[in-house]
């Protein structure tokens, strides 16, 4: 992965609306923040290959990192911190916010074909 390119990632998020895509969305502090505090709560949020069509997408730069928004029928899609992202050879756009010490904090991925378990 690499640092995200705000002009790169939004032409992406634009290329795939109206179509039918599958989403990836994971947050989590994951199991090291009780390691650290155990004062600490563990949280996380994760689904997978959920089918959507978004009508409109947005990726927006932050204090020191970003949020991507994917307006759909319904309602609203979002991620925030993210940090870095990539484009698979199978065309799946991957972003990842990554604290500093580069432990997964959220991800949000958007694909064409649902992602392999």
């Amino acid at each position: 992965m690499k640092a995200i390119q705000l002009e790169e990632v939004q032409s992406y998020i634009d290329k795939l609306a109206n179509e039918e895509v599958y989403i990836h969305l994971e947050t989590t502090n994951g199991a090291y923040a009780k390691a650290f505090d155990p004062n600490a709560y563990n949280v996380g949020a994760y689904i997978r290959n959920a089918k959507l069509t978004y009508t409109r997408g947005k990726i927006v730069k932050g204090e020191d990192a970003y949020r991507v928004g994917l307006k759909h029928e319904i309602g609203w899609i979002y991620a925030e911190g993210l940090t870095d992202y990539e484009i698979t050879d199978q065309d799946q756009l991957l972003l990842a916010g990554h604290d500093r010490e580069g432990r997964l904090m959220a991800a949000l991925q958007i694909s064409r074909i649902p992602f392999s378990n």
